[in-house]
């Protein structure tokens, strides 16, 4: 969304009321300094956004451990099963724009959905 990729719109609606893990931010950050983007101007970007970050507790670790044997054919990085992991706990649902997540079909208790 942040970068107006295609499936930006969908992402906006669904801002109010998402959440996200402190590992997912992380790699947001990560991003954005990696492309020389000073941390001030980050948190101008990031702080304002409606969503609720989720800190990566030993619970989630345990999650997204575990998700690797599922996940490993799909090439998931430890960021998206950090995702799942909160998925899972919470019931929710995850968008994602990465195709690679097509063939996971039972990650019990969190919803998958491209969107594009």
């Amino acid at each position: 969304m942040l970068l107006s990729d295609p499936g930006a719109e969908r992402v906006r609606t669904e801002l109010p009321g998402a959440i996200m893990t402190t590992v997912n931010l992380g790699e947001v950050v990560g991003h954005y300094a990696r492309n020389g983007v000073a941390e001030t101007d980050i948190h101008a970007v990031l702080d304002p956004l409606p969503i609720e970050r989720i800190t990566f507790d030993e619970e989630l670790a345990y999650g997204a451990g575990l998700l690797l044997p599922v996940t490993k054919p799909f090439g998931l990085s430890f960021g998206d099963r950090a995702c799942l992991a909160l998925a899972q706990r919470r019931g929710a649902r995850v968008l994602t724009s990465d195709k690679a997540w097509r063939g996971i079909v039972d990650i019990g208790g969190a919803q998958i959905e491209l969107i594009r």
